[in-house]
């Protein structure tokens, strides 16, 4: 019988105390530890290298250091290299969102997101999946994209069907999701997904989609 995952643990970055309280509330309650808050970006990178969460709840706009700097900082530093940070906004249009997605960041909700959304997003992102509402990534993408392709592995590196998992997965699927729609098994998708993820030298999912929109390979609206 497999054991079951251990609960992530988790840092909430946020400049607001009533935010990080209602966030840690919240989380305490569905048996996810918080290991620790910050109030600003230099001490979300302080607790991240002491800590080594597997997931942080990162706000943009905080003193000191925004959250865009110190997501950069925390994915480039060897405690970070398996955490994964979900960014917290009050915008569902925000440039900076966007970019934090470039950087690596698996996600982003609102802040008025409900508790079960909060519980769910940490889980998911733990779990190495990306968190992305398809409709407010294709508005994102529209907005913001830059008009060249990113600087990732070449699309020609991979095959028919990879490029049609790599559609499918900008579209906002799930593994389940593109499984049923390619009638594959799940494993074979995660390894199809894998695959891609390392033949075009990219953190994850969500770094995925932006390449997918940034090269052409799909664009906003398509179904």
């Amino acid at each position: 019988m497999t054991e079951p995952a251990a609960a992530p643990r988790v840092v909430i970055a946020d400049d607001q105390a009533l935010v990080r309280g209602g966030f840690r509330m919240i989380l305490g309650a569905a048996g996810i530890p918080v290991v620790a808050e910050a109030a600003d970006g230099a001490q979300a990178v302080a607790e991240v290298l002491k800590h080594r969460p597997d997931v942080v709840l990162m706000d943009i706009r905080m003193p000191e250091m925004d959250g865009l700097e110190a997501t950069r900082r925390i994915l480039a530093s060897q405690a970070g290299a398996d955490c994964r940070i979900i960014i917290l906004t009050t915008f569902d249009l925000d440039q900076y969102v966007y970019t934090a997605l470039t950087i690596g960041a698996s996600g982003f909700l609102l802040k008025d997101v409900s508790p079960e959304q909060l519980v769910a997003a940490v889980r998911l992102v733990r779990e190495g999946d990306a968190l992305l509402a398809p409709s407010i990534t294709h508005r994102l993408i529209k907005q913001f994209a830059p008009r060249q392709p990113a600087g990732h592995g070449d699309l020609s590196e991979l095959t028919p069907r990879e490029l049609e998992v790599l559609r499918l997965l900008a579209r906002g699927l799930s593994n389940a999701e593109l499984a049923a729609q390619l009638t594959l098994s799940e494993a074979t998708v995660k390894t199809h997904v894998a695959r891609i993820l390392s033949k075009l030298g990219l953190r994850d999912r969500v770094q995925a989609v932006v390449l997918a929109y940034e090269t052409g390979l799909t664009a906003p609206g398509q179904d």
